[in-house]
């Protein structure tokens, strides 16, 4: 029998990312049980938009924890993807910090470029709500993509099919998401639809084009 040689790959970062991420949500259940336990029932629930939206804390520490979570959790399924499509220049822990700088940044540049939008057109508290609104939807959608990524890391092999459903599901959902953040919206949108164009084409679209660019170049 002849023999085979096997190469096997350290990973150990990535159960160190994961780690991380899993301790980031045991910190926010342990300091914001409440909050957290309404989070998790947001895909059937509006209470937690309903009733947490109103304090107008986009950056309440419980949402700032899962942020962190979310960029740690889109990083790595973008990695992953990365990874599978383009062979790595460079050690796959640099190419994961270079996603993982990448997206962090586009996060807090959306996010202030949207707060000083906001401060401009003295719509401060509409502001806060919209990105509350838009912060929670897309971390409980990044717990989905952290638990894909589980998977694509220990017991999946990646493939273009598992691949592009678990990246074509988050797209819609996170697609879905902004559909009833807006529809919620309506009456502001409708007094404002050129802006809100404007914007779309500007903070929704292009920076998602950037960080693509980014991470492939």
């Amino acid at each position: 029998m002849q023999a085979i040689e096997r190469i096997h790959e350290h990973q150990d970062w990535i159960t160190l990312v994961f780690l991380a991420c899993f301790i980031l949500l045991v910190i926010a259940k342990i300091l914001f049980p409440q909050r957290f336990e309404e989070f998790t029932s947001l895909l059937n629930s509006g209470k937690f938009i309903a009733f947490k939206g109103k304090e107008n804390k986009a950056f309440h520490p419980f949402n700032i924890l899962l942020l962190c979570m979310q960029a740690l959790a889109v990083s790595i399924f973008l990695f992953i993807a990365y990874r599978y499509f383009y062979e790595l220049q460079q050690s796959a822990l640099i190419v994961f910090i270079r996603i993982l700088t990448a997206y962090f940044c586009l996060l807090l540049i959306k996010a202030g470029i949207e707060k000083i939008v906001g401060n401009i057109f003295e719509m401060d508290e509409k502001i806060d709500y919209y990105l509350f609104q838009k912060f929670s939807y897309r971390n409980f959608i990044s717990l989905f993509l952290l638990l894909a990524s589980l998977f694509l890391i220990y017991s999946l092999n990646p493939t273009v099919l598992l691949i592009g459903v678990v990246g074509g599901t988050a797209i819609v959902a996170n697609s879905v998401a902004l559909f009833i953040i807006y529809r919620r919206n309506q009456s502001v949108l409708s007094a404002n639809w050129f802006y809100f164009i404007l914007y779309l084409c500007a903070l929704e679209i292009a920076p998602y084009i950037i960080l693509y660019k980014l991470i492939t170049n």
